[in-house]
């Protein structure tokens, strides 16, 4: 075809040149003609009617494509494709002029090979954010490193063209620039290390609440990307940690609490050994009436009069034998009240015990675990035992011991003042 009209055009008083050059420019023109309604036909045709089937479709990752725009820049993929095999036919006669549109075509397609690629990647961690793997593996860190493994070969491909030179070697050449490359993306090198380890041994989460002090972080791990961890901490402020620090600093993560079903109360108050005392029958006798310890102080009676009896104690004497203490009966009432309260749990670590005694009193300590591990419902819920502890103590015969403030002090002078008021009037 392209022979006949040569032959025609020369017939009609063209040269042969000439003949060549209208037949490009009018091959050039039509090809130009193609190209532009490929463009058009593809966006305006076929990516709108499916854009139309994607959205009346249930499936959730096709419409990430479509919001990304990758189905957009996946249509600008046939003019680039198009160009590269018509310009043979079309600049035949002008064979030099071939290889500078299919390079400008091979760059116009990698590139946006390289764009669809990265938009693709964007929709790919939007769909599995919010599925439950992206608890257990930190996929943000490892998107990052496929697109800076795709930036980094698609910009070598573009360089090798516009260089005229073959892709190879220049990936060839990276060994020679590795102590280069390191120095440049240590951080990025370092913080994919780093969540590797933290993923394949599950030591961290998206929604785990961690600490790290030396880096003012207290709170919950709202990201992880390849070069930080950011944790929103109780104030609402942010701290971005670098990845590798978690593992080379090391951290402190509660999750192993909020799994458990449990939450630790360890609280102790101070008694005042003074107040501390064997119980006569009188208090005895007060005690029995509080419902939790009725049971516990007829089976401990029972018990110490039967060691007494055997052992012929005298028990005229406090001392000789074994008796109750209304500290040793207060125990016996945490206890007791503790097992019976429905916030805490049986199953975990529970105990009532002293701590070392000190200039500062006796601690009786709480060591038990609540069922809820909500911050605020746990708070709440260690205040209420708290509170009860301290208005139940002296019913017990037991003071809380507590340095004297300054109205202590202002009453003690008042009393020494009133005191030797008496003393020097009854003088006289």
């Amino acid at each position: 075809m392209v022979d006949f009209f040569l032959d025609y055009l020369q017939l009609h008083g063209f040269s042969k040149g000439q003949s060549q050059l209208f037949m490009t420019v009018v091959m050039a023109v039509l090809s130009l003609i193609l190209l532009v309604a490929s463009e058009l036909l593809t966006k305006k045709v076929l990516l709108r009617f499916v854009s139309v089937f994607i959205k009346k479709s249930k499936t959730r990752f096709d419409d990430l494509l479509l919001s990304h725009g990758v189905l957009r820049w996946a249509a600008h993929l046939i003019p680039p494709v198009l160009l590269y095999n018509i310009v043979v036919p079309v600049f035949q006669f002008y064979p030099d002029t071939i290889q500078v549109f299919q390079s400008v075509a091979t760059l116009y397609l990698t590139i946006i090979v390289l764009v669809a690629l990265l938009f693709t990647l964007d929709a790919v961690q939007d769909y599995f954010s919010a599925h439950p793997v992206s608890r257990r593996l930190p996929l943000k860190s490892f998107i990052q490193v496929l697109k800076t493994i795709i930036v980094t070969i698609g910009s070598i491909v573009v360089i090798a063209k516009l260089l005229g030179k073959s892709p190879v070697v220049f990936f060839s050449g990276i060994g020679a620039f590795t102590a280069v490359i390191i120095l440049i993306f240590k951080d990025s090198i370092l913080g994919f290390v780093a969540g590797i380890q933290l993923s394949t041994n599950n030591l961290v989460r998206v929604g785990d609440w961690i600490e790290m002090p030396e880096y003012g972080a207290d709170g919950d791990v709202v990201d992880i990307s390849l070069v930080t961890v950011s944790v929103q901490n109780w104030d609402k402020t942010i701290s971005t940690i670098p990845a590798y620090a978690l593992i080379s600093a090391g951290f402190k993560n509660w999750r192993g609490m909020s799994e458990s079903g449990g939450r630790r109360i360890k609280r102790s108050i101070n008694i005042d050994m003074q107040s501390v005392g064997f119980c006569d029958e009188e208090m005895l006798k007060k005690i029995q009436g509080v419902q939790l310890l009725k049971e516990y102080i007829e089976k401990k009676r029972q018990e110490i009069d039967a060691y007494n009896a055997q052992y012929v104690f005298d028990t005229s004497v406090p001392v000789n034998g074994r008796r109750m203490t209304n500290l040793g009966v207060f125990r016996a009432y945490l206890v007791a009240y503790l097992r019976q309260h429905p916030k805490i749990n049986d199953d975990m670590t529970f105990l009532v015990r002293h701590l070392q005694p000190t200039e500062n009193g006796l601690p009786v300590e709480i060591y038990v675990f609540s069922n809820d591990v909500e911050w605020a419902n746990y708070e709440a819920l260690q205040a209420d035992i708290m509170d009860h502890v301290l208005s139940v103590l002296s019913f017990f015969g037991l003071s809380v011991f507590q340095n004297p403030s300054g109205g202590d002090i202002v009453n003690a002078g008042k009393s020494l003042l009133q005191a030797s008021t008496q003393q020097t009037g009854s003088a006289y």
